[in-house]
């Protein structure tokens, strides 16, 4: 009986997803002492290292701590030139620490106006929808009535390779302290609109850790923060942040599941097992050949 290595095919295309920026203007330390800048241009060099040619760098808001122009041509001036290198559509979703009128005109090129920044895109026939859960003048995340009608209206077609849907505020539960304060409100009405469409995956930042879980019978996953992240070594009610454990996800899409994989930002030492001619080695054997090579307890 012959051995078939690989079950799955390639993925048809990879996703960048990124979260919690928190720019100032000026390049200021947030906090005092994150390096916000240089944190997200590490994570912009470790997608290009990777040789992954990404169909979309995807941002979950909060791309600025307080909503300053400047920090917005500060984070696309950064961003801007890798998504043109890698050939990836830039997608910027708002988050609770932005502000409408400077984003839009510093990062979407538009009109200030203080309307909800709710967009589609196409991605070679996988459609993902932004939706902006902010709430001017708040943390937590509000989907209001027109928001919920205009999404409903266009899931009502489905999308050729399926839909993702990105907002800022997780539709799951956080186990932290005073967490629920600042999450998502009237959860069920969005579970509504989004159970039994062909909506995939459900993208989120704001908890500055990465977390999965399931919403209305769909995979959510929240990106960590490329600024700081949430201690969850410590007890719930001591969790505080930490200038440590930054990370970006890969998304690859295959055409019947989504792989999420979260990828710390920084060097570190790592091993030389696998080299290029170990590979080349063992791509030149049979199947039968790789298992005995290479599958096999010695």
């Amino acid at each position: 009986m012959s051995i078939q290595l690989g079950q799955y095919p390639p993925a048809r295309q990879v996703l960048v997803h990124l979260s919690d920026t928190h720019f100032l203007a000026g390049g200021a330390l947030l906090h005092g002492g994150v390096t916000t800048e240089s944190n997200l241009e590490r994570a912009l060099a470790q997608v290009e290292a990777t040789g992954i040619r990404p169909a979309a760098l995807v941002f979950t808001g909060d791309l600025t701590d307080l909503g300053e122009t400047d920090a917005y041509a500060r984070l696309r001036e950064r961003v801007e030139p890798a998504a043109e290198r890698l050939g990836a559509e830039l997608i910027w979703l708002m988050g609770n620490h932005d502000e409408r009128g400077p984003m839009r005109r510093e990062l979407l090129r538009q009109e200030t106006s203080d309307t909800p920044i709710d967009r589609v895109w196409n991605l070679g026939g996988l459609r993902l929808i932004g939706l902006d859960s902010s709430v001017p003048g708040f943390h937590h995340g509000e989907l209001d009535d027109s928001q919920l009608e205009w999404l409903a209206a266009e899931l009502e077609t489905p999308a050729e390779f399926g839909t993702i849907v990105g907002l800022h505020h997780p539709p799951a539960p956080a186990p932290q302290p005073l967490f629920d304060l600042l999450e998502l409100r009237d959860q069920s009405r969005l579970e509504a609109v989004l159970r039994g469409t062909d909506v995939r995956a459900i993208l989120a930042g704001h908890l500055h850790y990465a977390m999965s879980s399931m919403f209305a019978g769909i995979p959510v996953s929240v990106a960590a923060a490329t600024c700081y992240t949430m201690n969850l070594a410590n007890p719930p009610r001591s969790t505080n942040g930490m200038n440590g454990g930054q990370s970006f996800n890969l998304l690859h899409v295959y055409d019947d599941r989504i792989t999420h994989s979260v990828v710390p930002i920084g060097e570190f030492e790592t091993s030389d097992f696998f080299t290029d001619a170990f590979i080349a080695e063992m791509e030149a054997l049979t199947p039968e050949e790789r298992v005995e090579a290479f599958s096999r307890k010695r």
